[in-house]
Order: C-alpha cells, then sequence, then structure tokens
C-alpha cells in the first residue's frame, strides 16, 4: 500500500491549488457566459423550442391550455423568424431539442426557468398539462454549460414568467395560478441567499404570470396592464425610479399579444406585429420596436416573451 506523504498536493501539500474564486466569478470561465440581473440590459443569448410533431397530436386545444389548435408549419415558418429576428439583434438562439416528443407547450421557455446571476431557478409548471418540460430545460441548460442553483421541491409551483428583475438587488414575484405560495418562498430564498430581496405581489384572477402585465423598457421606465397590476408593485418600482406608463388599450394587448414582447436593450423590443396603436405608445415613449409576425403562434395562448427563454443579458 503506498504511504501517504502530507507534503504532496492531494493532502494539501505545497502544490496545492486551492480554490477562491465565487461560484459567480467562475461563470464564464468553468461555467459558460451567462446571467440576469435586469429586465433591460443588453440581450445576449435565448433559449427557444421549436414546435415540432407534438402539436400534431392536439385534439382539444383547450385541454391543453391553448386557444385554437395552430397550424404546424406556419407555426414552424413563425417562430424560425422570431429567432432569426434574435440573430439579426446580436442575440444567440439555443434550442430545447427533447429526445422525444414533448408536450405541446414546451416552446413557453420563459415559464420553465429564470436566471439569476449564479445560474438558473428552474421552474415546476403548475399544470399536470406542463409537468416534466422542466426535465429537458435542465438538460439543455446543463450541455450548455449553464449551473441550475435550485430546483423546486414538495408542492411548490413556480413559472419564470411570474419573475422580474426591478433592479441588481430587487426581484418582483407574482403569486397566483402558476407560483403557489411555497413555490414563491422557495425562489425567494434562492435569491435571498444570493443577497437579493424579492418582493411577493398577489395576481388577480384571469392572469396567467406577472410578464403578462408588466414589461420593462429601460432602467427606468416601465408599462403595466391597468387594473391587473398590484400598487404594492407600482409602488416598488416608482420608488426605485421608474416611470411607471400604463398601456393606453385593452384591445391589442388582448387580441395581438402587443404587451406580450421582449426587451432586446435599453428602449429596444422585440414585439408582435399589427399591433398599431401599442406600438406608436411605445415610440411615443422613446422606444425602437422591431416586429415579427406571431399570429398563428398566439393561438397557442403565449406570445414572444412566454416563447423566449432568457439566459444572459448584459451586467447592469
Amino acid at each position: 500500500m503506498m504511504k501517504k506523504n502530507i507534503q504532496t498536493a492531494a493532502y494539501g501539500g505545497e502544490n496545492w491549488s486551492p480554490r477562491t474564486q465565487t461560484h459567480e466569478e467562475e461563470i464564464g470561465s468553468i461555467w459558460s457566459a451567462s446571467g440576469v440581473n435586469s429586465e433591460w440590459g443588453e440581450l445576449k443569448a435565448v433559449l427557444l423550442h421549436q414546435p415540432g410533431e407534438e402539436w400534431e397530436r392536439i385534439s382539444e386545444p383547450d385541454a391543453v391550455q391553448m386557444l385554437d389548435k395552430p397550424d404546424l408549419e406556419l407555426g414552424r415558418e413563425q417562430h424560425a423568424a422570431i429567432a432569426q429576428a434574435y440573430r439579426d439583434a446580436g442575440v444567440a438562439v439555443h434550442y430545447v431539442e427533447p429526445d422525444q416528443t414533448p408536450t405541446p407547450n414546451q416552446m413557453f421557455c420563459a415559464d420553465l426557468f429564470v436566471m439569476t446571476p449564479e445560474g438558473a431557478i428552474l421552474g415546476r409548471a403548475a399544470s399536470t398539462v406542463r409537468a416534466g418540460e422542466e426535465r429537458w430545460i435542465a438538460r439543455r441548460l446543463a450541455d450548455l454549460g449553464i449551473p441550475i442553483v435550485r430546483t423546486l421541491r414538495g408542492k411548490a409551483t413556480f413559472e419564470g414568467a411570474d419573475a422580474l428583475w426591478i433592479d441588481p438587488q430587487t426581484v418582483l414575484i407574482g403569486r397566483g395560478l402558476r407560483t403557489n405560495a411555497e413555490g414563491a418562498a422557495q425562489v425567494s430564498a434562492a435569491l435571498n441567499e444570493m443577497g437579493v430581496e424579492t418582493i411577493v405581489v398577489d395576481l388577480p384572477i384571469g392572469t396567467m404570470h406577472l410578464m403578462g402585465i408588466l414589461r420593462f423598457l429601460d432602467k427606468d421606465l416601465a408599462v403595466a396592464w391597468p387594473y391587473r397590476l398590484a400598487w404594492s408593485a407600482v409602488d416598488a418600482l416608482r420608488g426605485r425610479g421608474y416611470e411607471v406608463h400604463f398601456v393606453p388599450g385593452e384591445a391589442e394587448a388582448t387580441n395581438g399579444s402587443a404587451f406580450n414582447f421582449v426587451t432586446l436593450g435599453p428602449r429596444e423590443i422585440l414585439m408582435a406585429a399589427g399591433n398599431p396603436n401599442s406600438q406608436n405608445f411605445y415610440e411615443s415613449l422613446g422606444v425602437k420596436c422591431n416586429t415579427v409576425d406571431i399570429s398563428e403562434l398566439t393561438k397557442a395562448a403565449g406570445g414572444i416573451g412566454c416563447l423566449s427563454g432568457i439566459l444572459e443579458r448584459s451586467n447592469t
């Protein structure tokens, strides 16, 4: 048997090399570049899933939480156009490609995780219709070299579209249909360990996600859906220097996914085409609007924001 020698590196000898960097400091070297601490920093990378044969299996749209059965070919064309719009804006596009047929809603990647400066908090979808979608997200994140800092347990439910960064020290969490109290508590605990404060607000009946009633355009500019966003959320935003504007009409937001946009960077967004009133409103706030047709995709009850898992933004 080989005799132990405490002078060797294996036992802490002269050549022992201690790991002194924090986990966050290793992002970009040991771990792949990734991370988010705002909703408006320059977008660097997204995660998408292009719909496939899972849509061909839809017989009753409402049973899979869709508004109508979307056409697969047209839906794929429109989804590809979203990906190209991202590439045109200099955003890296990665895909979730399960090795078996996923559920019909797998493409809504924003619901399945939320990014932090230290990695992803994995979602746990609230409906049995979507249960297990997070497995494919976890696998893809691992393949990309992105750390998963928390997986929910117990009866917690949490969907990533219910968490929004107000600033690098504060995250707003919506509690409602998709994220329950236990889910909000577990996500808060993970963020609190990073030194991030969380503010939990209740969402009204008929609201899918916090993302659907609050969007960010810049470090000091947000837009909200009137009569739906809790006063405590508006108060938190204004207390941190935000101007909060309210969409002037609900028709395009309801029927055209005009509010379901992704911020590409300060005062620049990617939004659904065919919403002239909303586009004019955003442009009146000094926002550049890039548009893409998603009319077929909206039959699945989601828009560009829902489809886009945000992997990386510039630090703010």
